[in-house]
């Protein structure tokens, strides 16, 4: 894809975050749903492992429900999107934490933006399931090892790209096993390992699609690699069977074998 079409892209998707701010503002709040309490944010505090005194960088923050979750640890959170109005709303709700907590309005495909946060010296950093809506995720994995202190880790999490991908179609299909009647619950993946872009609704609700750009995992993985990462902890995350659930074909209950996220953990090695 050329960098003409990479930026036009990105202009779309600001555009269409900076339009739905309100609504997702209004869906995510401070309680977050099922995949952020769920799924996410346990994975997200063991690999993160935040601490007091910690500086932490949280980026493509959105209207900053982890930001305020990590500071209310103790640790001191630099938070950034490169949606105004995200920001708008996340700067709203940041009461209890401010002094720990600052925002800013910053596009991580912007390597010299993303330069500016380097006197900081992170502990760590946090992009939690938003490198798919970043059309050119290669500048924040460059400038990662310039934004962390020697040892410093970056998580992220992301809709599992082998099952929850924009090909993806929930099924459910009815089969006579040894005389009992069961409906069997599946996913339908058609695209997996060639990039690509699509766009989707985030939450219900929102006034315009946005764009996700589809990557297989080997991509994410090498280019943690390729600038000098490496991973040391990785988890698949699934709804437990029991979990409750409103949609005989959405993701929480009947899907329990099929992990909808990830959350991965790279860690820059300390010089020897």
């Amino acid at each position: 894809m050329t960098n003409k079409r990479l930026r036009k892209l990105n202009e779309e998707t600001r555009e269409a975050w900076n339009t739905n701010a309100a609504a997702w503002d209004a869906r995510m709040a401070d309680e977050g749903n099922d995949f952020v309490n769920v799924l996410c944010w346990p994975a997200i505090v063991r690999l993160l492992n935040p601490q007091p005194g910690q500086s932490i960088l949280d980026a493509a923050c959105g209207n900053g429900i982890f930001s305020r979750r990590i500071a209310a640890l103790g640790a001191d959170v630099v938070a950034f999107d490169f949606s105004a109005e995200l920001i708008k709303f996340a700067r709203l709700r940041n009461q209890a934490s401010s002094s720990l907590l600052t925002y800013q309005v910053l596009d991580a495909t912007n390597e010299l933006a993303l330069l500016s946060l380097a006197g900081h010296a992170f502990d760590s950093v946090l992009c939690n399931m938003a490198l798919f809506d970043i059309s050119d995720v290669e500048p924040l994995f460059r400038t990662l090892p310039k934004l962390l202190k020697p040892g410093g880790v970056f998580v992220f999490s992301l809709t599992h790209p082998a099952f929850n991908n924009a090909s993806a179609v929930h099924m459910a299909e009815q089969m006579d096993d040894e005389g009992e009647i069961k409906t069997i619950y599946s996913v339908k993946i058609s695209r997996y390992m060639t990039p690509y872009n699509a766009h989707g609704v985030a939450v219900l609700g929102q006034t315009r699609p946005q764009v996700y750009f589809e990557r297989p995992l080997q991509y994410y993985l090498n280019q943690g690699f390729q600038n000098g990462f490496v991973m040391d902890g990785f988890e698949e995350r699934a709804f437990p069977p029991d979990h409750p659930h409103q949609s005989p074909l959405g993701w929480s209950g009947n899907f329990s074998e099929i992990p909808p996220v990830l959350v991965a953990r790279m860690r820059l090695p300390v010089a020897s």
